[in-house]
């Protein structure tokens, strides 16, 4: 798929649409890795872009307690594509994910 041409003040407005999403998601990282955002609040807050398209090895890596490793066997034990995004997990997968982390 060949990139759009984009004239200077459209790349310049697309990096800083990138840039704001990125804070964003780090504020959010931060809450969870701080404890003053849950792990059932993300989830209730799944509709925002932003936690929409975090992965949610990211999101699980983020909470207190979580590292690479356990964050990995979780996803595992609950057969979660190490790709899969938030918006993406299945009826099933956010259950058993606020059962696990609820």
């Amino acid at each position: 798929m060949a990139l759009p041409n984009l004239s200077p003040e459209d790349r310049a407005k697309a990096l800083e649409k990138a840039a704001a999403v990125r804070q964003k998601r780090a504020e959010y990282r931060a809450k969870i890795k701080a404890g003053s955002m849950t792990f059932l609040d993300v989830m209730k807050k799944s509709e925002d872009p932003v936690i929409a398209r975090m992965k949610v090895t990211t999101l699980l890596e983020s909470l207190p307690g979580f590292g690479k490793a356990k964050a990995a066997k979780l996803m595992q034990e609950l057969e979660i594509s190490e790709s899969r995004r938030v918006q993406g997990l299945g009826a099933r997968q956010r259950e058993q994910l606020m059962e696990r982390l609820g």
